[in-house]
């Protein structure tokens, strides 16, 4: 066991609070993750009755499904150094307010600008919130209750995704005193003052470390270099891929070459870099958070093709197409949350064979819809097994990238993880998301749209396999561990 598991958690500013399992305080900040999850699914099947109430145009549409995610994208590193420096606790309740009264403005917009002003705000809360919750992890919670709590991470992770579909189905038809879409938005309200309120005893009072630089040019350069590249990833199929989608894809690579010139430059003069290259040379980090970014971009990939077959090619309803989206998951967060409970010969080479299972499972899974079958008891006995398969090579991987990161690091690590694991989600429903459309100009029928869900997949299988390359490259620093 490493130095890092048996030191005190609390160190540094943070409150004497050690747990030999995961407590009140954990539910606390993984229900504040749960809806900042959920919020970046839950609005996609509230989208057509979104259009009817506001008079939305498509490009409209798209930019209040997407500006949350952009804002979120954008500004996690930011929050995560925000916490840093502020209080892990002090900006988690900030953030979580900010959040809060976003949904509610969102719920009461009487327009479509309004909701996309909205949601660009839902989504910075979001950004100071989320990231709070793996550094208070980091330093709450040592070995085995730190173990479980990042299992209980990741099972939140995928449970929100799945819930929301489902949730956002359910809202929706019950059209709550004929409030229609809003109550997607307006469920979040009471839930968010309610951990305010709860958060006000339980979270840590630490007044963060004023000393620590704040790295301005850093923040500025990198937020200009997410921006960049997740705008035309977001909006560049819906607007047929403009040309100023391809110039600021450029831009983007412009603006992360002249960051890590910034980064260097700051390191050299004995300042705080935004992304210390200790953090990066921490063992395993690097091909760990490869690894993890390609699963993660295959899982959402495939949740967002999988429900648009299943909608606009096989006809289901936005409601029965979350709950049949389940199974994947469902197995993604218990395998996420119990892994540990395998033999523990097999855990350094666990990513590695879960792997070697996960990218012929989604394979299988085209194959079998590619001709316009129904979702049967067989599929979604596939889709379970492959959503095991998956917790089990991603939850091992993210509690391997912070193993051996040092207690005044977390909350850099933390935010280099969580930006990692959003632009995964980003990047596979983007790029996979035009992949399938590409090939199905939706409404489509059944056996065209299988058609394109099997091409997705060969395209997922081919990411499953470099992350099982990368993964291979953490196994030295496991067992090293």
């Amino acid at each position: 066991m490493t130095d890092l598991q048996t030191r005190p958690a609390a160190s540094e500013g943070a409150p004497g609070r050690r747990a030999a399992r995961p407590g009140p305080l954990l539910a606390l900040v993984l229900t504040g993750q749960f809806m900042a999850v959920l919020d970046v699914s839950i609005v996609n099947v509230a989208v057509p009755t979104v259009r009817t109430d506001l008079h939305a145009s498509g490009a409209a549409l798209q930019l209040v499904i997407a500006g949350y995610t952009i804002a979120y994208a954008v500004l996690l590193i930011t929050g995560a150094r925000l916490g840093a420096r502020f209080g892990y606790g002090r900006l988690f309740r900030f953030g979580l307010a900010g959040f809060t009264a976003a949904s509610l403005a969102c719920g009461l917009a009487p327009g479509t600008g309004w909701l996309i002003a909205f949601r660009l705000l839902q989504g910075a809360g979001a950004a100071l919130m989320v990231p709070q919750v793996m550094s208070l992890i980091q330093r709450t919670y040592t070995g085995a209750a730190r173990t479980r709590a990042l299992g209980l991470y990741s099972a939140v992770l995928a449970g929100g995704m799945a819930f929301g579909q489902v949730a956002g189905g359910l809202l929706v038809s019950a059209d709550l005193f004929g409030t229609g879409w809003r109550p997607v938005f307006l469920v979040n309200v009471p839930i968010g003052l309610a951990l305010l309120a709860a958060g006000s005893r339980m979270l840590p009072a630490d007044r963060g470390d004023r000393t620590r630089g704040f790295d301005v040019p850093g923040l500025v350069v990198l937020a200009a270099a997410l921006g960049l590249l997740v705008v035309p990833l977001v909006l560049g199929h819906e607007l047929g891929w403009p040309a100023w989608g391809w110039a600021m894809l450029g831009g983007s690579a412009s603006m992360s070459a002249l960051f890590w010139l910034v980064e260097r430059r700051i390191a050299r003069r004995g300042g705080q870099p935004l992304i210390s290259g200790r953090v990066l040379r921490a063992p395993g980090l690097l091909p760990a958070a490869g690894a993890i970014f390609m699963i993660m971009a295959g899982f959402a990939g495939f949740m967002f093709a999988f429900a648009l077959h299943q909608q606009a090619g096989l006809g289901h309803s936005a409601l029965r197409a979350g709950l049949l989206s389940a199974p994947v998951s469902v197995g993604f967060g218990l395998s996420s949350l119990h892994w540990q409970r395998l033999p523990a010969r097999l855990h350094a080479f666990l990513p590695v064979l879960a792997t070697a299972v996960v990218g012929p499972g989604y394979l299988s899974l085209g194959l079998l819809l590619r001709g316009g079958a129904d979702v049967g008891p067989g599929t979604v006995l596939l889709m379970t097994g492959l959503g095991l398969a998956a917790g089990c090579a991603y939850a091992p991987l993210f509690a391997r990238a912070l193993a051996r990161v040092r207690p005044s690091d977390a909350a850099d690590a933390s935010g280099v993880m969580v930006t990692v694991i959003q632009f995964g989600q980003v990047v596979g429903v983007a790029l996979l998301g035009s992949v399938f459309l590409g090939r199905a100009a939706l409404p489509a029928p059944a056996r065209e749209s299988g058609h394109a869900l099997l091409v997705t997949t060969v395209v997922i299988a081919a990411a499953i396999t470099a992350a099982g390359a990368l993964a291979a490259r953490t196994v030295r620093a496991a067992r090293a561990g």
